[in-house]
């Protein structure tokens, strides 16, 4: 048996497979979010600690987990973790979603080193420039430093008592060489910071160290069994769902929306704003279009209105043509193309006859059109996608599915009943370590159906993608 552990930003969920993959128990425990001014997202490290704890002990409730062979980590990236000589956590972590550092990262971002090395923009949900706001505004704490960690390789951390991360999470820090694999030198310098402050890597379907005893006595578990590198949530999710070469790809609908397309090399494009970071497997690596609110902008909406999100997509029957409203879905700015952090979304066009449905349509048209600008940075580096996997609580509905589909262009297919994500890839990549294993693991999921794109409402929805994003300038410079 194999335990997959996901910290995500809105909980910790730890999963339990067999020798066959099969899905044995899960558990799951919440977080918070602390947002103390605009822009600032944060978590206390303690309180992953205490989530993780619980969701073991649910595993632990539901299943016998004694003779679990090994573990496997994701989590949400780019998290700044700042520790002392001691591992005490010297502030709460500043996560993914804190845009604070915009204008160190702009500073960092203008260096060329930083794009020609990382292959990537220096966006300001990236960890450097969150350590770079720290040297400049708290000056006590950054003397302090020893240590900078990822969420997931906190809890590492505190599993096996070692400093390590891997490639995939590391790729989104602005620190790592991406195509060699190995940190920078001279990007750690130009912020300040030497490689001794950062973890050692390791491949995330490697051994990073092993279960400490007096956990494994807490959990009933074996000491020592060995903990996999693993990786940051969204190549987890792609171990997970067999996205592993060049042509698989996914689109995940959580918090935050992800195009995702596997490459078989490294061919970045800064320009692009798409993210190119290496996978979670050896010699692989991926690229990403992100969107920073896309379930959470149905969200963000179901409170405006006070209604359920499922409420809101059922209600709406079969797919429709854009109707006149527009929602520009940038509740926290926006990275891919725009690396934008200060615009900030709307909705346009409303008129009397806008009400709860045609709120709803707008809204998820509007992250639909996001999806479009990622698919569009993509083919201008020359990858194609033919077919996507539809994974995330967004991807219920299957009305949402068919808008993406029909704005893309592009089929989308549903997993069969089951659970295919970041923590399942979690779970496969403790597996490979533990039975150093390869890549015959990484099986795709069956498929229950496949959303195809509606062709006569195709050209309605490309007039009104044009619309959407002649409108971004419009709202850019009201932001």
């Amino acid at each position: 048996m194999f335990i997959g552990i996901d910290l995500g930003t809105s909980g910790v969920k730890a999963l339990l497979i067999d020798d066959n993959q099969n899905i044995i128990a899960s558990g799951n425990a919440s977080l918070e979010v602390m947002r103390p001014h605009s822009g600032w997202s944060e978590q206390n490290p303690a309180d992953w600690i205490l989530a993780t704890q619980k969701a073991l002990q649910e595993l632990a409730r539901e299943a016998d987990i004694s003779g679990v062979e090994g573990i496997g980590l994701s989590g949400q990236m780019h998290g700044a973790t700042l520790l002392d000589q001691s591992d005490a956590v010297l502030r709460p972590c500043i996560l993914w979603n804190d845009t604070r550092s915009h204008k160190e990262a702009a500073l960092l971002d203008g260096d060329p080193q930083f794009r020609k090395v990382t292959g990537n923009i220096v966006f300001p949900g990236f960890t450097a420039p969150k350590l770079l706001w720290a040297k400049n505004n708290e000056v006590d704490i950054f003397k302090k430093l020893a240590k900078v960690l990822l969420p997931k390789d906190y809890l590492r951390l505190w599993l096996t008592g070692e400093h390590v991360s891997e490639m995939s999470d590391a790729a989104g820090t602005s620190w790592l060489d991406t195509g060699k694999r190995d940190w920078s030198d001279s990007l750690l310098t130009a912020t300040d910071l030497e490689r001794s402050h950062m973890p050692n890597l390791v491949e995330g379907n490697s051994v990073s160290g092993g279960l400490r005893k007096s956990l494994a006595e807490k959990f009933g578990m074996k000491p020592g069994i060995p903990i996999a590198g693993g990786a940051g949530d969204n190549a987890a999710s792609a171990v997970g769902l067999g996205v592993a070469s060049q042509g698989d790809a996914f689109i995940s609908l959580g918090t935050s929306g992800v195009l995702f397309a596997a490459n078989d090399g490294y061919a970045p494009d800064p320009e692009t704003a798409l993210h190119t970071f290496c996978h979670a497997l050896e010699d692989r690596w991926h690229q990403m279009g992100v969107i920073l609110s896309a379930a959470d902008s149905l969200t963000w909406y179901s409170n405006l209105i006070g209604a359920q999100t499922a409420e809101l997509t059922s209600e709406l029957g079969s797919l429709s043509a854009p109707g006149k409203t527009l929602f520009l879905p940038y509740l926290g700015g926006e990275r891919t193309p725009h690396n934008d952090a200060e615009v900030r979304g709307a909705f346009l066009g409303l008129e009397h006859a806008t009400d709860r449905k045609a709120g709803t349509r707008a809204v998820l048209e509007g992250v639909a059109f996001a999806f479009c600008d990622c698919l569009d940075a993509m083919k201008a580096t020359g990858t194609q996608v033919t077919q996507l996997m539809a994974v995330g609580g967004g991807s219920n509905s299957q009305y949402w599915l068919k808008v993406i589909s029909t704005a893309l262009g592009v089929p989308i297919a549903i997993p069969d009943d089951g659970d295919f994500g970041a923590a399942f890839g979690a779970a496969r990549l403790g597996m490979m370590a533990a039975l150093s294993a390869g890549e015959e693991i990484v099986t795709k999921p069956k498929i229950k159906t496949i959303v195809e794109p509606d062709a006569k409402f195709q050209p309605q929805f490309e007039a009104a993608l044009h619309s959407y994003r002649k409108a971004y300038s419009r709202v850019k410079e009201m932001s």
